[in-house]
């Protein structure tokens, strides 16, 4: 962040320019967030991706929605982790646009911090409990109250389709490099005929849609979950969306762009602490129909995403970031590893899964 903007920030907030100093913090890939220290008081501050986020109005207006509703809750005792809240300008305003770019103001939650991989049961149970917990307490919210941020985000067909496109294009001829992978993902399309069939008989949720790791806070002291944060891609959609990324970031003792893929594999003892932790403050709210769905969430996210990466590839790398020509086919092969895994293990999942 340059001077005139953090300036700019500093008055805008009523904080003396020349006692303000800020510093980046966190690891997001798609916003830039820094730490604003004056004097006694800190702030998170964001600069929106508008070129992922289109109408970053919407974002903020989807967050302040679930932050009020979640003050709410926490008010009446039914929300025990601290929120995410949006810091108003003296004029009111908590979208700020500075030089054709948007920011935004956040409150720090001291005392905390955050991981970008899971290293143990304990810290998976943690992070899952928190994120159903946080799913729990909307489910009274209306979803349909929240403004399609990303449209299509986790649309299965579309995806397919686009990897259809991709490979008709063939715009840098890669398809002679990957056709067993194209073969294979082509074969299951047939879940997203499940999905369809199954989305008919479950209800619409307010979706976290990035159930990461690293978007959940730890307490510096107890090492429970304190918060859950980065709700941008909050939207409406199916809890199973949201299981099934806690399965796909957090199972595999590899990184999602390993070539190590034997090793890709689903942990049992973290698969079980993740069921144990969403699963619990959300029982008594699910049917057993919307329980089941959360093992196709599993299958579905790395699938998906295998897709994506395939598809980008094929593309040229216009999307994702790659550090090398193979870059995403690598990534498609390693989620198609796991995606394979999960199938293989499909009947011991859903027996711990219902017990």
């Amino acid at each position: 962040m340059n001077i005139s903007i953090q300036n700019k920030l500093s008055e805008l907030l009523a904080l003396p320019p020349e006692l303000t100093q800020v510093s980046a913090i966190g690891s997001g890939h798609i916003n830039s967030t820094w730490l604003l220290t004056s004097i006694d008081k800190q702030f998170i501050v964001q600069k929106l991706n508008t070129e992922v986020f289109k109408n970053p109005a919407q974002l903020v207006s989807n967050a302040k929605l679930i932050e009020q509703h979640l003050n709410a809750k926490q008010l009446q005792n039914n929300y025990p982790l601290e929120i995410i809240k949006h810091i108003a300008t003296q004029s009111d305003e908590h979208l700020i646009k500075i030089d054709n770019a948007y920011y935004r103001v956040l409150n720090y939650i001291s005392g905390s911090y955050s991981e970008d991989v899971v290293k143990n049961t304990q810290q998976s149970e943690q992070a899952a409990y928190a994120f159903g917990v946080f799913a729990h307490a909307l489910q009274d919210f209306d979803a349909q109250q929240l403004h399609t941020v990303i449209p299509d985000f986790h649309n299965l067909a579309m995806r397919f389709e686009q990897l259809n496109t991709a490979i008709t294009n063939n715009v840098v001829n890669r398809v002679k490099h990957c056709n067993g992978e194209i073969e294979y993902c082509l074969t299951q399309q047939h879940l997203i005929t499940e999905l369809s069939q199954v989305a008919k008989h479950i209800p619409l949720r307010v979706c976290h849609n990035d159930t990461k790791i690293n978007n959940m806070l730890f307490c510096n002291t107890t090492h429970k979950a304190k918060a859950v944060i980065d709700l941008d891609t909050c939207m409406a959609g199916l809890w199973l969306y949201d299981f099934g990324d806690m399965v796909r970031t957090f199972c595999s003792p590899e990184a999602e762009d390993s070539t190590n893929l034997h090793n890709v594999v689903i942990r049992k003892d973290i698969f079980s602490a993740i069921v144990k932790g969403y699963v619990t403050p959300l029982k008594s709210s699910m049917s057993i129909l919307e329980q089941e769905s959360l093992l196709l969430g599993a299958k579905i996210m790395p699938l998906m995403l295998s897709v994506r990466f395939l598809t980008d590839y094929l593309n040229n790398d216009v999307y994702f970031k790659v550090a090398h020509a193979e870059h995403n086919l690598e990534r498609a092969q390693n989620q198609l590893a796991l995606y394979k895994n999960i199938l293989s293990n499909e009947e011991w999942m859903h027996a711990c899964l219902m017990s």
